[in-house]
């Protein structure tokens, strides 16, 4: 794979809001719109959590359809580790509860309430739920809307946590689509890579960032992996993917995509444990990564 800072010298794309909402050679074609996304099946979160005592681990969030709309969660010391994830791991099946154990020399409680929950495509609740996260009486992690998760916040001490690292699975016809948030200062941006084409040969890899077209690969075949970057709320944002399973590996094969803020000038890391773990002091960016299903024509 090029090195990403010299493929940006190259061939950088920028996306700003005057791009967006300017007319553009590149615009979002409406055959486009017409197509039918995959299914989402999984989507896993991690957050980086720093207590009032400025101890940092990690929560791994798992959302999965196969378990009837429920999810697991797992916890592990700062930096990464994806053996101790597995390890400090729990399964949640039921649509309401509080669970209180031992990890990571600390005192966990995890409340949640999906029985109101309402979802769009994907396993991941959209609105109606909550899921609340102490470690040591300290509210560390907290999602949804409710009035209960809004009243329990607004009564304690809250951690600083922040979303890190977003992986999501998809089966389906080459369609993929998503939204992400790359700083938490930025705006939520809509998300559609299409690989589609008159047969294998012909397949064209297509991204499109809030309908607007920035990457377009032809003869994907040959140009199976390769990088791109984009420029996103003031930050420069990588695109890496890698489809050689879909034309050389087994018929199960997934194709990899992954959007990554650059936090420096060497941007070659792939592996989702090296990029979360980095310098001390070196400010932590956020990873989308997208693992597709092998799509048959």
């Amino acid at each position: 794979m090029k090195n990403i800072a010299s493929c940006y010298s190259e061939h950088a794309i920028k996306v700003s809001d005057s791009y967006c909402s300017g007319s553009s050679n590149h615009a979002f074609s409406s055959s486009s719109s017409q197509l039918t996304p995959s299914t989402q099946n999984t989507v896993s979160c991690i957050y980086k959590v720093k207590l009032s005592n400025h101890k940092q681990f990690l929560v791994k969030l798992t959302w999965c359809s196969l378990l009837n709309y429920g999810f697991s969660i797992g916890f592990c010391d700062y930096p990464f580790s994806s053996s101790k994830f597995s390890k400090n791991s729990r399964m949640i099946r039921s649509d309401r509860g509080v669970k209180t154990f031992e990890l990571c020399g600390l005192r966990i409680e995890v409340l949640w309430d999906l029985s109101r929950a309402e979802y769009d495509s994907g396993p991941e609740p959209i609105t109606g739920f909550y899921i609340m996260v102490l470690v040591n009486s300290e509210v560390s992690l907290f999602l949804g809307d409710t009035v209960e998760v809004k009243k329990r916040v607004s009564e304690t001490q809250v951690s600083e946590f922040s979303l890190i690292s977003r992986s999501e699975r998809f089966n389906g016809n080459g369609v993929y689509s998503t939204r992400a948030k790359f700083c938490e200062t930025g705006s939520c941006h809509d998300i559609l890579i299409k690989c589609c084409g008159e047969d294998k040969k012909n397949r064209v890899l297509s991204v499109y960032i809030d309908k607007k077209s920035v990457i377009e690969v032809k003869r994907l075949q040959w140009n199976f992996r390769g990088n791109q970057t984009v420029f996103l709320d003031g930050l420069l944002v990588d695109l890496m993917w890698d489809l050689h399973d879909w034309f050389f590996g087994p018929a199960t094969g997934h194709g990899v995509f992954m959007f990554r803020t650059r936090s420096g000038s060497d941007s070659r890391l792939w592996l989702e444990e090296k990029y979360i773990v980095q310098n001390e002091g070196e400010k932590v960016g956020f990873s989308l990564l997208i693992c597709a299903c092998n799509n048959p024509d």
